[in-house]
C-alpha cells in the first residue's frame, strides 16, 4: 500500500481512506483490465462462427497485452482474497473453455490444442512486444496469425498472416536489444 500510495503521488493515508483493503485496492486497479478480458470472452461467444470467435478472442487477447504490458500479469496472477476479481476470471476462463470446445466441435480447432497454449501465446507474445519495442510495434500480430494458422484442424479457413515488420525496423530492435539486454527491453 505504501509503494502504491507513493506511485500514486498521495500519502498512505489518504489511500487508506479510499480502500480500506487490500483486497479492495486490487479490485479497483485490475476490474477494468478484467471486464475488457471478460468482454473479449463474451464477444467472441457471441459470434455464430465458433472458430472465427476463437481466433477473434486470441487477437484481441494479444492486442490488450500489447497496449498494456500489464495486463498479462493481470492473467498471470493470483488474488485469493480479492474474490470479485477472482470470480470474473474464472467466468472468463470458463468462458474461453467454451470457446475452445465450440471451435473443435465446428472442426476447426485442432484437438490437440490445449488452454495452456494460449498462456504459451502470451508469454511468445509479451518477449515479442517487448523485443520489438518502438521499432517494429505491430511484429506481435504477425507471430499472432502464425500461431492462429497452428492452431487450425486441416480445412479450416486460414486468417492471413500480417506482413512482417522491415528488416529496418527489426535491425532497430535488435541492435536496441543488443544495448539493453533481453531481460530490460
Amino acid at each position: 500500500m505504501t509503494s502504491v500510495a507513493r506511485e500514486a503521488g498521495v500519502g498512505k493515508a489518504t489511500l487508506s481512506r479510499r480502500f480500506a483493503t487490500r483486497e479492495e485496492l486490487i479490485n479497483a486497479v485490475f476490474a477494468d483490465r478484467m471486464d475488457g478480458y471478460a468482454g473479449a470472452v463474451a464477444e467472441a461467444l457471441a459470434d455464430p462462427d465458433p472458430w472465427r470467435g476463437f481466433t477473434d478472442y486470441i487477437h484481441a487477447v494479444c492486442a490488450m497485452q500489447a497496449a498494456d504490458r500489464g495486463f498479462a500479469d493481470v492473467l498471470t496472477m493470483s488474488f485469493p482474497a480479492a474474490k470479485a476479481l477472482e470470480a470474473r476470471r474464472t467466468e472468463s476462463y470458463n468462458g474461453f473453455l467454451e470457446l475452445i470446445a465450440r471451435a473443435r466441435k465446428s472442426g476447426h480447432l485442432r484437438e490437440d490444442f490445449v488452454p495452456e497454449d494460449l498462456v504459451i501465446l502470451q508469454m511468445a507474445n509479451a518477449g515479442v512486444i517487448a523485443a520489438a519495442g518502438d521499432s517494429a510495434p505491430d511484429a506481435w500480430r504477425r507471430l499472432v496469425g502464425h500461431m492462429i494458422r497452428s492452431y487450425a484442424a486441416p480445412g479450416a479457413p486460414i486468417p492471413t498472416v500480417p506482413e512482417a515488420p522491415a528488416p529496418t525496423a527489426l535491425y532497430r530492435a535488435m541492435v536496441r536489444l543488443a544495448r539493453t539486454g533481453p531481460g530490460s527491453a
